[in-house]
């Protein structure tokens, strides 16, 4: 059985209109999210680790968030684009990053601008940044081990969530445009949008901008493409809904002893077969 082919993720964004990205950490997930109509999948370090009841702090090898990575990909007819957090160490670390994950067929890696080990942006530990030209310098050695023209590396600041300035976030992110980066993202934790819209508004268009909503959840996507962003990605709300609706589910079991009051609301194993192309599958033995 043939595998779907997925265009790049530069490919996408070229289109020009607005990229929609759904986080996940498994091809179930990706598969999920490709089919409610989503433009690529994010595999997300947060969701990875979680899956693995870790936190998400560097824990996990490149080798463990590669394989999640490269097993949504070959499931999906979307691209994936990799949460690779810091590169996973020095300059040697990232090109080896960028050798692995593009033979894998990973087509857009994303790095952040943080000390290795890194934390997660919205957990309360240290948010330390590397130096610009440090990252400036991963930045370069990730674009110069790329193989084909279609890798796409998308430099992420975070210079908000370390609680600087977006002057600083502008600083950092024109710099890292200079050093090659195909894309940068500007995170934030604020609750309201303001930091981001202000950094849109001041950005020259000199790279396509990537947001990630999850504290500001009330911007709409039409607001979001006006503000100026070309990719918006919803890093983490799958998993959550994972884990709310698995703990009703399992709840639901232990307090009624049957399973009749869930049957209307969860999907039929049928439904699971069809995600699985069973039949698909079957007709193999037949050839």
């Amino acid at each position: 059985m043939q595998r779907p082919q997925s265009p790049s993720f530069r490919s996408v964004v070229a289109k020009g209109e607005i990229v929609r990205v759904a986080g996940a950490h498994d091809a179930l997930g990706g598969i999920l999210a490709e089919q409610a109509g989503f433009d690529a999948v994010w595999s997300s370090s947060l969701e990875v680790s979680a899956a693995r009841c870790l936190p998400d702090a560097s824990v996990l090898t490149m080798t463990e968030y590669l394989e999640a990575a490269a097993n949504m990909q070959k499931a999906l007819g979307i691209p994936v684009i990799a949460d690779c957090d810091t590169g996973y160490g020095n300059n040697l670390n990232v090109v080896h990053m960028v050798h692995e994950y593009e033979a894998a067929g990973i087509t857009a890696v994303c790095m952040e601008d943080k000390l290795f080990p890194k934390l997660n942006s919205f957990a309360g530990g240290d948010q330390t940044l590397l130096s610009t030209e440090e990252f400036c310098g991963k930045i370069r050695a990730a674009k110069k081990a790329q193989r084909t023209d279609e890798f796409f590396v998308v430099a992420r600041t975070e210079a908000l969530i370390n609680g600087l300035s977006v002057d600083v976030a502008l600083e950092r992110a024109y710099a890292y445009a200079e050093a090659g980066a195909d894309a940068v993202l500007i995170h934030s934790k604020s609750k309201e949008k303001d930091e981001v819209e202000e950094f849109l508004n001041r950005w020259d268009g000199c790279r396509p901008v990537v947001i990630v909503p999850t504290t500001y959840p009330n911007w709409h996507i039409d607001d979001i493409a006006k503000a100026g962003a070309s990719v918006v990605i919803y890093a983490n709300q799958g998993l959550r809904a994972t884990v709310s609706s698995l703990r009703k589910t399992f709840e639901s079991i232990r307090r009624h002893g049957d399973t009749t009051a869930l049957e209307e609301s969860i999907a039929p194993v049928k439904e699971v077969f069809g995600l699985q192309k069973l039949k698909d599958w079957q007709a193999l033995e037949t050839v």
